[in-house]
């Protein structure tokens, strides 16, 4: 597949290089370019031999200097230089399929692109994945690729994601460990389904894999926006601390085999058992803070570093913050010892309830 380029960069190495807009680009170096990794990819050495097709139809070949790593200054229709790949799975906790009706268009959008679990931290099922992505990915040494694995038992991930490939493609994981790819890995889990024994049993098999670099485990996300869809339960205190024991055994493991934790709880399981939240050293590189796994303690251990360089304000200030019911003792505490050592502070926390979720 070839892209057109849109526009070229003024100043750049290719402007100098008179590569034009409306030219299709072919190749880097020799090697086709697809998508934006390949681009990104073999844009980065020092001299290019770069293939276009003209817009009058005649093949030219330019040659490119520039410093490594300097970006080419080719820009394309899209970002991704084609379209963005949707989800083909219907798991039965996706939250997307929780979304009331009315919202913005691009809030419905499931996308399962293995491009931005690189490129944006973003996680995939591996179900969507092509074996020339598998290949580039090993050839490229792409890392760290985030997967949404939820279970290792074949059967029940079909089960879960509704997907007859889904069991099948637990094994290109294999195929990346062997190849050292760094990977991070997430557990959505739900109670009664893939927890306890199966959890234990997803993270024997994950933590095997020495090129698994973490492991979040976060709870099922419940709206009341579910008909038609299967029924499932919450955690509570109970479940949430049953939970955290096993995560805490398997990390226990982690640390006396290779040096470091690995598995995680999201924030949510220790606001939920009533337990309290490790401090940041736990959390080690916070490899998974977009799964919610130690935002609180980061948000904890920045306050604090924030507070030593700021100056109490001269003059009085009146401020209003709004966070949810899970966050508000967290934001409480916080603006309760901002007001002790700044006088001339006065805020208020307001904490606002989430009329998505389901009633407790």
């Amino acid at each position: 597949m070839s892209v057109i380029i849109k526009s070229v960069a003024k100043h750049s190495p290719a402007h100098k290089a008179r590569i034009k807009a409306g030219d299709t680009l072919l190749k880097i170096n020799q090697n086709e370019i697809v998508d934006v990794l390949d681009y990104r990819f073999f844009q980065n050495d020092t001299l290019l031999l770069v293939d276009v097709l003209r817009k009058n139809g005649k093949l030219k070949q330019y040659k490119v200097k520039k410093d490594e790593m300097q970006e080419l200054g080719l820009e394309f229709e899209t970002y991704l230089m084609d379209k963005q790949r949707s989800c083909k799975n219907k798991c039965i906790f996706c939250f997307i399929d929780q979304m009331p009706k009315g919202m913005r268009e691009s809030l419905y959008f499931k996308d399962d692109d293995s491009r931005l679990s690189f490129l944006f931290g973003n996680y995939i099922t591996l179900t969507n994945i092509t074996e020339h992505e598998i290949d580039r990915i090993i050839k490229m040494h792409i890392s760290p690729v985030n997967i949404s694995v939820h279970t290792t038992n074949p059967e029940l991930r079909v089960k879960m994601m509704k997907n007859k490939n889904a069991g099948e493609a637990l094994k290109i994981i294999d195929r990346l460990n062997d190849a050292g790819i760094a990977m991070n890995c997430q557990l959505v889990l739900c109670p009664g389904v893939n927890d306890n024994d199966e959890l234990r049993r997803s993270l024997e098999d994950l933590t095997s894999k020495e090129n698994i670099q973490c492991i979040a485990a976060v709870p099922v996300g419940i709206t009341r926006h579910r008909d038609g869809l299967e029924q499932l339960e919450s955690f509570n205190a109970k479940t949430a601390e049953a939970t955290l024991k096993i995560l805490d055994e398997y990390g226990d493991k982690c640390v006396q085999k290779y040096g470091e934790r690995r598995v995680y709880g999201a924030d949510e399981f220790y606001i939920l058992s009533g337990r309290a939240i490790p401090s940041a050293d736990y959390y080690g590189e916070f490899r998974q803070l977009e799964n919610g796994v130690g935002m609180w303690a980061l948000f904890e251990r920045d306050v604090l570093d924030a507070f030593e360089d700021f100056e109490e304000p001269k003059n009085l200030r009146n401020i209003s913050c709004v966070t949810g019911v899970a966050a508000y003792p967290l934001i409480s505490k916080t603006v309760d010892t901002a007001i002790t050592k700044w006088h001339n502070l006065n805020c208020k926390v307001y904490c606002v309830n989430n009329d998505f979720s389901v009633k407790k």
